[in-house]
């Protein structure tokens, strides 16, 4: 008689990056438990409920790890001080048009199209997105901050509209590679961000 085999172990961390490659690629309300499943692995629902709690707190998770993974790097480009702030800007933006519209991801950004004016009973997702996307002028003037320190930007510049400037910049071209635009035109809006840094930094 033949003896049965294992059954396979559920690996937690894979089925999270699986599911955050569902949600990127779908969007909150777009994803179903379904589709979570067989992403999964085809998990059963009792499964996935144990591993995850919910839907609303498995996308949770999945962005985070979004925004420490795939998010991170243009940020770690930005905070560098070994360069020029404007070049550290420049490579955030050309980096993140790079992982917006890798070929074999979903294009856009999770953070930015994740969960977007979403039915009442959805808000939890979409109010989580919002607070994420925060940061990012923060981290930006954090970045001019230091460089007015250096004495490379003046003191006397408005560090919060250059900041808001760029963060708009960024989730623009999230909401762009999403719409499925090419990458040359996306790294054309980034030409055209660049050229605005010496007239918001004078």
């Amino acid at each position: 008689m033949a003896r049965k085999g294992r059954p396979a172990r559920f690996d937690r961390e894979e089925a999270l990056h699986r599911a955050m490659e569902v949600f990127w690629a779908q969007g909150y309300e777009g994803t179903t438990l379904e589709d979570l499943q067989a992403a999964m692995g085809g998990i059963t629902p009792p499964s996935f409920y144990n591993a995850f709690g919910s839907k609303e707190k498995l996308f949770r998770e999945a962005a985070n790890l979004y925004a420490t993974t795939i998010g991170d790097a243009p940020v770690q480009i930005l905070l560098r001080e070994d360069k020029p702030v404007r070049a550290t800007v420049e490579a955030m933006l050309r980096l993140t048009v790079e992982s917006f519209s890798q070929p074999d991801k979903p294009h856009g950004c999770l953070l930015v199209l994740g969960a977007v004016n979403c039915a009442p009973a959805n808000r939890g997702a979409q109010t989580y997105l919002q607070a994420i996307r925060q940061r990012a002028p923060k981290v930006i003037r954090h970045r001019l901050a230091r460089a007015v320190e250096r004495g490379e930007l003046s003191s006397d510049l408005d560090l919060d509209r250059i900041a808001a400037f760029y963060t708009t910049v960024i989730q623009g071209l999230g909401f762009r590679a999403g719409d499925g635009v090419p990458r040359a035109a996306l790294l054309a809006a980034v030409e055209g961000a660049m050229a605005a840094w010496e007239p918001l930094t004078r």
